[in-house]
């Protein structure tokens, strides 16, 4: 005699929920299981909110401490970019994580907030490699 767990108890199954085709292939691009059920909006906020505080360490440093404090030390040209292409990939990941959240959260915005964050990766993307280059010459 085998012991089964009974399903029949407990919570309803959740069913899925319906998703246009764009929707769809914008959870197969941030790698979100196409049938899983929704997150929560309070997660999509969160990561936003860790996207945020990372932007702006990443501006005080890039716009404050590089141009202005590392010089004065004579550190800018040995660090800088070095210290920049690492912010810059942190930030990357922080905006990855809450265009995800946004999407596993089927919040309201996360359209808006996906042509957003995509249009800073773009400039990320930029500032990384003018970054890698520049610690490499």
């Amino acid at each position: 005699m085998s012991i089964e767990p009974d399903i029949s108890v407990g919570a309803p199954p959740i069913a899925p929920v319906p998703r246009s085709a764009a929707d769809r292939f914008a959870r197969r691009v941030l790698r979100l299981p196409l049938d899983a059920p929704p997150g929560s909006a309070a997660g999509a906020r969160q990561a936003f909110q860790t996207s945020l505080a990372v932007a702006t360490v990443r501006c005080l440093l890039m716009y404050i401490v590089f141009p202005f404090v590392l010089p004065a030390v004579g550190l800018a040209n040995d660090v800088g970019p070095a210290i920049g292409a690492l912010i810059n990939v942190a930030a990357i990941v922080c905006i990855v994580a809450s265009m995800r959240r946004f999407f596993r959260a089927d919040h309201a915005k996360r359209w808006w907030y996906a042509a957003l964050g995509a249009t800073v990766l773009m400039f990320l993307a930029y500032l990384l490699v003018r970054d890698v280059v520049d610690a490499l010459t």
